[in-house]
């Protein structure tokens, strides 16, 4: 192998790498609850409407505490995510929450950023429309 061709070989290696490097970061950050969150008092994001629907459906359900695709009205399926962990302590500390999406699809498809988070402690429910970065208490 020439000089000129080791040297292209070692510079595409390094930029798979580079790329797989940025791609876990980014993934990270996209989905990494924010350690600056902000909680607010009230629910006054534009999609507190459709949170407010799923909430009331959620809970005729039970909130249920396991993990997977529930049947939803009009044949849609919405994802009960489980164990919210509160990793970054934006909510209360030392409760119990559970997680669960709030735009309803078809069963398997791709999760959207919006979430309920319920503390199962207290009972109250928090509206997160950017997947963890801010909760409107509901």
């Amino acid at each position: 192998m020439s000089e000129k061709n080791s040297t292209v070989s070692s510079l595409v290696r390094m930029l798979v790498v580079l790329s797989a490097m940025v791609s876990l970061v980014a993934g990270g950050v996209s989905v990494a609850p924010a350690a600056d969150a902000t909680v607010y008092s009230s629910c006054t994001h534009s999609g507190c409407t459709e949170a407010y629907s799923s909430k009331s459906i959620w809970s005729s359900k039970g909130y249920p505490s396991t993990r997977g695709w529930v049947s939803w009205p009009n044949g849609q399926c919405n994802f009960a995510g489980g164990t919210y962990n509160n990793y970054e302590g934006e909510l209360p500390a030392g409760h119990s929450y559970l997680e669960f999406d709030v735009t309803p699809r078809a069963c398997g498809a791709a999760r959207q950023s919006y979430r309920l988070v319920l503390d199962r402690t207290t009972g109250v429910v928090y509206f997160s429309p950017n997947h963890y970065g801010d909760f409107y208490r509901m």
